[in-house]
């Protein structure tokens, strides 16, 4: 089986630092540009299906994906973006200032640190092998893409890789790139990371969005 899992185009948040969790915010020109053009790339890889968080972000991105694709997108509310709880809808100085002893501890121990009223990182990334080990298991030997968030794809990569959890910060994960995996023997394998060649006429990709978790 294998899995194209994409994030959402840039969003206004994206670009001013605030943590969406989520919540949402809508795309910006910019970020509409580059779903357009990731759905344009998409529209040969002859996908089955379309799966998508109900955000939305995810949402309109995957709109775009689904008429150029000829497939509808199904909406799954475990591809969501971790829950920040009261972090959700600040910006990493505001954070600081509003909850300094939640920030503080969730800067310490970011992967374990159940946010108040929100989740902790490894619960996402529980939710996320749960949710994308089912859809592979639904789809056998087809293509599926999915649509979703910055923390969830990296959470998934980090568990694929057998990385330590916290340490894929080191790898992009920028809005709209296209990401691979192959789900072969009940066992996940990634093929592409980050490839955002279809994205090359819209310009430098290394602004704010591109290091942004949500």
């Amino acid at each position: 089986m294998k899995l194209i899992l994409v994030r959402h185009g840039e969003t206004e948040w994206n670009v001013q630092g605030r943590e969406m969790g989520q919540l949402d915010s809508p795309l910006t020109a910019r970020g509409l540009q580059q779903a357009e053009a990731l759905a344009a790339r998409l529209s040969s890889c002859r996908l089955h299906s379309l799966y998508c968080s109900d955000l939305g972000r995810a949402l309109h991105t995957a709109t775009l994906i689904a008429a150029s694709c000829g497939v509808e997108s199904i909406k799954d509310v475990a591809l969501r973006e971790r829950h920040m709880g009261i972090l959700q809808g600040l910006t990493p100085t505001e954070m600081a200032s509003q909850h300094p002893e939640v920030y503080a501890e969730y800067r310490r121990s970011p992967h374990t640190y159940e946010i108040p009223e929100g989740e902790s990182g490894q619960q996402r990334q529980d939710r996320s092998v749960k949710a994308l080990t089912e859809i592979a298991q639904r789809h056998p030997s087809l293509t599926v893409a999915v649509v979703t968030h910055g923390g969830f794809l990296m959470g998934f990569f980090e568990h694929v890789l057998g990385m330590t959890p916290g340490n894929g910060w080191r790898f992009k994960k920028q809005n709209a790139a296209y990401n691979c995996f192959e789900f072969t023997n009940d066992r996940w394998s990634l093929v592409t990371w980050n490839d955002t060649s279809h994205l090359d006429a819209l310009g430098s990709l290394d602004d704010a969005a591109a290091g942004s978790s949500t």
